[in-house]
Parts: structure tokens; C-alpha cells; sequence
């Protein structure tokens, strides 16, 4: 056995790899890209485990259009153009608007820098339930991390304010989504500062037990500072309830039991079944560990093996099977695993010849390519290589130790960021609107967007980088606004040669900013304007050309004028 040094291991995805969809790929209701029917306008979603975007490329600055041969925002790019830098996000969302003026109730309020306030829910997928007096606590625990320079700025103002040290730190409580439970059901969380300026704790004693008879739940977590003033309720993703592992092959039945690629997992070994005995395999400063608190969520990704060999990170899509080569990524940090294949583990035995789909709660082991009788073991809190024996019965077979037997579970992350400015709101932010999808109707100048989510209210306007669209509420799950055109953008200048995206976000009529995960995106089109096309054709139409450009801004503006006239109909209806 020999210490492995996996520290300075790390995948980058280039963003400009990320192809842009046309008209014809993209999905109504869109879940990662959406073009209008003209190609004008695009929205991206946020990737989660990408690389940040550069804000330099998200805000370009403008550039005056070309006399000659000018473009316009009303057409499509040509394939292999550099918009597609835009294409790569990273799921920490306050270092994706660092670039950009914070928003709020007006433009001129000045609000400050980094100001934004996260809450991270760590979570697993599937839960097992408890049978009479027992207690099998969720594995790995929930997490709960909170970040962001916002809640340094809530300190500041209390502190003006004239309250004690104790007053604005925070507490939570996290119970099941159950109207049946009462606050003494509820896991009170105590939060413990990190190095990296975030809080962290985690609900070590939350269980579902079998009077409960759903088939899936959330967790709710509710936050207060010290002098009892709510900060709001979060809650998780849906978690499906499980009696015990499957050990039977798995189908497209079960297909939420699989684990997908590119999903998140986390792994973890328990020696003899021992609850107190459990580590989680955890990045720690850029290295791998074995710890008995913090877990990490990996992105596990089915590798191509020939070009693993050769030194590339090709993408499979799929279920992941045994015997597959696979990679693990490290969601926060990058840090990455070397490629591995997944056995089965039955028994303390690695099986060779097995090549069905990795279920929830499977026990697997991982053996590295590049050294087939090495295994990813842990002793105490480090992390080696374990060189293991074949079975002397069984040639399909290899001996494992107790440190190379993992557990691999899905996980989920849900992150909720949200911004006070310097306006200090003691009102809770929840219900905390979560956008789903976004459809884009029409193109060029009247484009609408329509924005699909839960949770949202008629106190809700949706914003476009700095400046407010026109808004109309729908219903809890939708929201309809006019998209701003692209001049608000572009200091005044409708020809574009490069793409502009900004950030959509939700603003609070008192103000409380409410971030998304989601961009539009404004694309230039080839078409030149209508005076550089009557120049080529060789024609001129009567009293010059300045007579065309007039009726061609003319037409525009009636086109604009008509989709308002249409939305605020729509609103009074």
C-alpha cells in the first residue's frame, strides 16, 4: 500500500466547447438552451460543475457598428463563432454576477459589491426507512453551508443598530416537510465558522420512520438570528424513501434508483455496519481524506477509455455500469480521482465479470486503470492504494480489505442566493421563488419570455441584468415579462457584433433581490441592415436612403408599440 498524491489533480471544462443550439435542437420549455424563432435571443442554464464564466466575456463592451457591413442583434451566429464563451457556468452563483451592479428598487442605489447571502442544502436522493424502534439516520447527513458577503453586511447593520455580538448569529432548525411534526421532531443545527469564511453544519440524527407512509419528502430547514428574527424557510429537493438497498438488476423501471453519468454522488465506507465508523470520502484544501463529519459531492462521469489513455476527458451520457471506467470530480474545488473502473463488491469480494447498472446504496469498489491490482482504500482519515489479491477460487474475483468496499448514493445540491443591498429587510425571503424553465415567444423586437418555476407571487418583477422588464404574474408557477431590448444594454448601439449576456433575476417589491441560475443571451444576426442590402442589390429606393432607414425604424418602433399595447391588454384581462 502507498499513499496516493491526488491534491494537484484537476478537470477543466472549457466553456467554449459548449456548441450553441439552433432553432431546430432547442426545447419549448427549455431546460439548457433556447433560441427564438429568429435566432435573436438565447437563454443558457446553469451548469452545475462548469467552470465559471468570464464577466468580462458576459459584459463586453460595446462596440460602435461597422458602416460597411454592420450587424444586427435579429439573426443567428454562424457556426464555429466565439459566442459560444458564454456557454460554460459554474453552480456557485455569487462569483457569476461579480461583474455586474447589484440590482434593486432603482439603479441608484448603490448597493454594495458582493453582497449576496447563500443557503446550500447538501442532501441524498433516496432515504431508507425506519421499522419500529430503530433508527437509521440519513446517510451521509444533510448539509447545510452558508456563504456569501451578505451576511457580513446583516452583522454591520445590527451592529450600527446598537445589538449584542449574540444577536446576528445564526440558527436553523431541519425537520421533515410533515405538517404531523412538531419543533421538538426538528434537528437544531449548530453552525460551526469555517477557514473559507462559510458556516457549515449538518442534521446527524434525522430519520423517516414507518408510520410515515410517503414514497417521497423534502427537508425544511428555517434559519432566525439570535434576537428570533426569521430569516426564511428553505426547502430540499424531493427524496424518495426506500425499505433497503436492491440487489436485483436494475431496468428503466427503476431508473430513479440508477446512478446516471455526469450526476452527483458521494461514497462512503462503514466498517461492520457501525454508524459510528463511518468516513466520507471528502476533499480537504485540494486533497483527498476520509473524514467522519464533512462529505463531498463527485461528479461521477463515464470516461471514453480510449481517449482517457491518450490523456482526454470525454463525456459519456448513460447509467453508469460495472466495469465501466469512470472519474470522479469533485464538485467544489475540481479536484479530480484518475480514471477508475467500478466493480461490484459482494461479500468482500471485487466481482470481474459483472456489467449491470450501479443502483442507490450499492456496495462497489474502485479499481484504477492504470493499475489494475490497486483499489481506492481509506486508513484512518487518509486515503491509498490497496493492492489486492486475486481469489484463489475464483479467478473473477479479487479480495478486498474492509478500507475498499465503498457505498455510493446520489446526491442533490440546491442553492438559494439572495441579496439585501444596504437596505437592512426584516421580512422573511420566503416563499423563496425557484424558476424551473424559461420559453421565449416571438423574436427581434417584440420578444416575450415566460418564465416557469413554483412559488412566485404578484410582489415579484423580473429583471434583466440592471434594468426591469415589464412584468405580469400568471400564477404561482408562471410569470410573463417583455424582453428589454438590446440598446439598454449596449450604450445606446442596436448593431451588434459580439453577444451580450446578462443574468435574469426576481426583485421584491421592497427590494430583496432573488438570484436564478439562468442567462439570456442576445445574439447578432448575418443579415446586414436594409440600406447595406439595397447597396449590394444595386438598387435605391425614391428620396434616398435615409427614407428607408426611416420607414425601416418606423416599422420597429409600431412593432414594439403593438407587443406593449398587447401585454398590458393581456395584464388588464
Amino acid at each position: 500500500m502507498r499513499n496516493l498524491q491526488f491534491g494537484n489533480s484537476r478537470v477543466t471544462m472549457d466553456p467554449r466547447n459548449t456548441p450553441f443550439l439552433n432553432s431546430a435542437e432547442a426545447t419549448p420549455i427549455m431546460n439548457e438552451l433556447d433560441v427564438g424563432e429568429d435566432g435573436r435571443k438565447e437563454t443558457l442554464l446553469h451548469r452545475p460543475g462548469f467552470p465559471e464564466a468570464d464577466t468580462a466575456l458576459l459584459y463586453p463592451p460595446p462596440l460602435s457598428p461597422d458602416p460597411i457591413s454592420p450587424l444586427t442583434h435579429l439573426g443567428t451566429l454562424p457556426s464555429g463563432h466565439d459566442a459560444a464563451r458564454t456557454g460554460g457556468w459554474d453552480r456557485r452563483l455569487n462569483s457569476g454576477f461579480q461583474g455586474c451592479q447589484l440590482l434593486g428598487a432603482s439603479a441608484d442605489l448603490g448597493r454594495e459589491a458582493h453582497a449576496d447571502q447563500s443557503v446550500t442544502i447538501l442532501h441524498a436522493k433516496v432515504a431508507q426507512k425506519s421499522y419500529g424502534n430503530e433508527k437509521r439516520f440519513f446517510c451521509p447527513p444533510p448539509c447545510v453551508y452558508i456563504t456569501g458577503h451578505g451576511w457580513k453586511v446583516t452583522q454591520d447593520h445590527l451592529k450600527a443598530a446598537g445589538y449584542g455580538d449574540s444577536v446576528y448569529r445564526v440558527c436553523g432548525y431541519m425537520c421533515l416537510d410533515s405538517s404531523s411534526q412538531s419543533q421538538a421532531d426538528a434537528f437544531k443545527l449548530v453552525f460551526d465558522e469555517q477557514p473559507n469564511s462559510r458556516m457549515f453544519a449538518c442534521a446527524k440524527s434525522l430519520f423517516i420512520s414507518d408510520q410515515d407512509k410517503r414514497k417521497h419528502f423534502c427537508l425544511l430547514l428555517r434559519l432566525f438570528l439570535n434576537n428570533r428574527q426569521e430569516v426564511g424557510s428553505f426547502q430540499s429537493r424531493m427524496i424518495k424513501v426506500i425499505s433497503k438497498p436492491s440487489q436485483k438488476r436494475q431496468s428503466m423501471k427503476n431508473a430513479d434508483l440508477c446512478i446516471s453519468s455526469c450526476s452527483r454522488v458521494a461514497l462512503f465506507n462503514r466498517l461492520r455496519s457501525q454508524t459510528v465508523s463511518t468516513r466520507y470520502l471528502s476533499v480537504d484544501r485540494g486533497a483527498f481524506i476520509a473524514s467522519a463529519r464533512h462529505w463531498t459531492a463527485f461528479t461521477i462521469t463515464m470516461v471514453d477509455d480510449q481517449c482517457a489513455e491518450q490523456g482526454g476527458f470525454v463525456l459519456s451520457e448513460g447509467f453508469i455500469c460495472y466495469g465501466c471506467v469512470v472519474q470522479l470530480v469533485c464538485t467544489e474545488s475540481g479536484a479530480a480521482l484518475p480514471p477508475m473502473v467500478i466493480r461490484k463488491v459482494n461479500k468482500q469480494h471485487a466481482i470481474l465479470d459483472v456489467d449491470e447498472p450501479v443502483s442507490q446504496l450499492h456496495k462497489c469498489a474502485f479499481q484504477f486503470r492504470d493499475n489494475p491490482h490497486a483499489y481506492l482504500c481509506l486508513t484512518n482519515d487518509a486515503i491509498i492504494e490497496y493492492q489486492a489479491p486475486f481469489s484463489v477460487r475464483d479467478p473473477s474475483k479479487v479480495v478486498l480489505n474492509d478500507g475498499s468496499c465503498w457505498t455510493i448514493i446520489g446526491v442533490e445540491v440546491v442553492e438559494f442566493t439572495f441579496n439585501q443591498g444596504l437596505a437592512c429587510i426584516t421580512t422573511p425571503v420566503s416563499p423563496f421563488p425557484v424558476v424551473t424553465g424559461l420559453e421565449v415567444n416571438g423574436g427581434g423586437h417584440v420578444a416575450m419570455l415566460e418564465i416557469h418555476g413554483e412559488n412566485f407571487t404578484p410582489h415579484l418583477k423580473v429583471w434583466f441584468g440592471n434594468g426591469e422588464a415589464e412584468t405580469m404574474y400568471k400564477s404561482p408557477k408562471s410569470l410573463l415579462c417583455v424582453v428589454p431590448d438590446v440598446s439598454v444594454f449596449s450604450d445606446g448601439w442596436r448593431c451588434l457584433r459580439r453577444v451580450i449576456t446578462v443574468p435574469l433575476s426576481l426583485v421584491r417589491l421592497d427590494g430583496l433581490i432573488y438570484r436564478t441560475s439562468y442567462s439570456f443571451t442576445y445574439t447578432p444576426e448575418l443579415q446586414p441592415p436594409p440600406s447595406a442590402r439595397m447597396t449590394a442589390g444595386g438598387g435605391k429606393r425614391e428620396g434616398g436612403m435615409g427614407g428607408g432607414q426611416d420607414d425601416d425604424i418606423l416599422l420597429e418602433t409600431i412593432h414594439q408599440e403593438f407587443t406593449r399595447a398587447n401585454f398590458h391588454l393581456f395584464m388588464q384581462s
